[in-house]
């Protein structure tokens, strides 16, 4: 994965591209199917990066995890945290497991695309505690170029 650069012409298993001043992943479009959250953080993603076909699998992984907790989220909404049992006794939605597994999922996907923090050239594989410190260190950074 490389941070977007000036020109560039691609060719291999999309088609051939000619970009002037703007990467090839700028122009590639989202996959089909994506939700409105998918096509936003698929876009906020391809802005930034040039993504290798793997990683541009990943990422569209990703972004359809993104949707399938959209939907979960409107059907909590919907039906609630608390449902009824088999005899009538509440008992926890369903729904907030399938909700847990999704954000699973979705962090696995997105530690493995090892998209380079803000201050960084490349990306790491990192644990959520390196993500955290890494975070930390930016924010700590941007705030003292702030003042």
């Amino acid at each position: 994965m490389r941070e977007v650069k000036s020109a560039c012409v691609v060719m291999g298993w999309l088609r051939l591209v000619a970009c002037e001043n703007q990467s090839m992943s700028t122009r590639r479009r989202p996959p089909a199917g994506l939700g409105e959250s998918g096509r936003a953080f698929w876009r906020s993603v391809v802005a930034v990066y040039e993504l290798s076909p793997a990683e541009a699998l990943s990422l569209a992984r990703a972004c359809k995890t993104v949707d399938l907790l959209d939907e979960v989220d409107a059907a909590v909404a919907d039906y609630g945290i608390v449902a009824s049992g088999s005899r009538g006794q509440p008992v926890p939605n369903r729904l907030l497991m399938v909700r847990c597994e999704l954000e699973r999922s979705l962090d696995m996907l997105l530690r493995a695309l090892a998209l380079p923090m803000p201050d960084e050239t490349a990306g790491h594989r990192r644990s959520p505690s390196a993500t955290a410190a890494a975070q930390a260190r930016w924010r700590g950074h941007r705030h003292g170029a702030m003042a």
